[in-house]
């Protein structure tokens, strides 16, 4: 995965770089298949910006969060990312088993029978 962090009107300490490098393998251990990462991290007035865009294989995912913390705005980030990959990983595990297995179609063959 390769992660990939600036920030706008604001140094990107290793503190804030380790912190937001931890708090994003959650995704990763949750989507193996995660190709890049981009986090930007901005300070406007009193409010800490952070929006990140991951790339998957076939799908883009979004997020931005605002609070008046930096951390915290990271650990909403990270939530909003993480319910994200799960309703997508949801969903195209989903796809496959929604039809039935091969088991599935022989007892319906043979209860009609």
């Amino acid at each position: 995965m390769n992660l990939t962090i600036s920030g706008h009107h604001l140094e990107v300490t290793p503190a804030i770089r380790d912190y937001v490098s931890e708090k994003l393998d959650r995704v990763k251990r949750h989507f193996d298949h995660v190709i890049n990462m981009n986090v930007i991290m901005q300070v406007d007035k009193l409010v800490h910006k952070v929006e990140a865009t991951l790339h998957v294989k076939g799908h883009d995912f979004h997020a931005h969060s605002e609070d008046g913390n930096m951390y915290a705005a990271i650990d909403l980030l990270a939530d909003k990312l993480d319910r994200q990959i799960v309703k997508h990983k949801e969903k195209t595990s989903d796809v496959h088993q929604g039809s039935g297995g091969l088991k599935h179609q022989v007892n319906v063959n043979e209860n009609t029978a």
